[in-house]
């Protein structure tokens, strides 16, 4: 559905440090730098960025990162943690979305609401 994402970010380096951690667990890194800009993704394709420039996130966004597994979203969740994220929704069972929806919730270094989520049945 979409090509890419963006953020905006108050503090470029906190934030990347804090997106290298997190992103890692899905094999995202960056793959395209600009000052004060970079793109996340797989094997050359920036799909998620993050970029310091006003205005600033207000902390009301969402973005939601695809599992490939429940044990992805675990590692998301203890990184993102490691990494400064404030916990947001420990790893488990969302079934208000649909029986087999497993997410974890992160608030980025800007308050923004950072998830993993696997839609597959537990193996």
């Amino acid at each position: 559905m979409y090509d890419h994402v963006g953020l905006n970010v108050r503090d470029f380096e906190t934030s990347k440090r804090f997106y290298d951690t997190a992103l890692a667990v899905f094999g995202y890194g960056v793959v395209m730098e600009f000052p004060q800009a970079c793109g996340y993704g797989p094997a050359g394709k920036p799909e998620f960025w993050i970029a310091q420039r006003e205005p600033f996130g207000t902390g009301a966004a969402h973005v939601a990162f695809a599992s490939a597994d429940r044990a992805t979203v675990h590692a998301f969740h203890e990184a993102a943690l490691a990494a400064g994220g404030t916990d947001n929704g420990s790893a488990g069972i969302r079934d208000e979305y649909h029986e087999h929806y497993y997410g974890a919730f992160v608030l980025d270094p800007d308050g923004n609401n950072v998830e993993a989520v696997c839609h597959k049945p537990e193996d």
